[in-house]
C-alpha cells in the first residue's frame, strides 16, 4: 500500500507557476473536466462558473445563478479562456493537456494552442448542470482562506480516520 493511503492526510502540488487569483479564483481538474469560476469582466458582483469535458471539450459557462453566458455562443467564450490559460499556470500545459485528452503537437503546449486545437474540433455546448457543485466548492474553499492559520485538527474534518485501522 503506498504511504499516502496509509496517512490521514494528501500530498499537495505546489502551482506550476504562481497566479493572480482575481480573475480566475478557483480552477480544479475534477469530475472528467476542467471547471473552475471566472470573475465578470464587466461587472465586479458577477462570477461564472465555465467547464470543459475531457475528449469532447464539451463546454459550458453561466453565471453562479444559472444565466447564461452571453459569449458562449457556439465557441469558446472569454471565461473558459481565461480558465484554461490559469489551470496552464496551476497545474503545467501538459497536465492539463493530458487530462483533458487534448492531443497538441508540442508536448509543452502553452493556453492559446491548447484552446486552438480544442476549439478546432468544434465542441458542443454542455449543459450547466456541474454550476451548483463547482461554485458550492469555491465557496467552500473560501471559507477556508478565512480560518486562523494552525497545525490543530479542523473539527469539520475529524470524522477522516488518522489511518486505515478500524476501531
Amino acid at each position: 500500500m503506498p504511504v499516502w493511503e496509509r496517512s490521514s492526510t494528501t500530498r499537495v502540488v505546489p502551482p506550476a507557476r504562481p497566479r493572480k487569483l482575481a480573475k480566475v479564483p478557483f480552477v480544479e481538474l475534477a469530475d472528467g473536466r476542467l471547471q473552475g469560476v471566472v470573475s465578470s469582466g464587466s461587472d465586479t458582483g458577477r462570477v461564472y462558473v465555465s467547464s470543459i469535458a475531457a475528449g469532447t471539450y464539451a463546454f459550458a459557462c453561466s453565471t453562479n445563478n444559472n444565466r447564461p453566458c452571453g459569449g458562449a455562443r457556439g465557441t469558446f467564450c472569454n471565461h473558459i479562456r481565461a480558465l484554461v490559460t490559469e489551470a496552464v499556470l496551476q497545474y503545467g500545459a501538459g497536465r492539463v493537456a493530458r487530462y483533458l485528452k487534448a492531443d497538441t503537437p508540442d508536448a509543452e503546449p502553452d493556453a492559446p494552442a491548447l484552446v486552438s486545437v480544442m476549439a478546432a474540433t468544434r465542441p458542443a455546448q454542455g449543459d450547466t448542470s456541474a454550476a451548483a457543485p463547482v461554485f458550492s466548492r469555491f465557496l467552500r474553499h473560501l471559507a477556508y482562506l478565512e480560518l486562523e492559520p494552525t497545525t490543530l485538527p479542523l473539527p469539520e474534518m475529524h470524522w477522516f480516520p488518522p489511518t486505515r485501522a478500524v476501531a
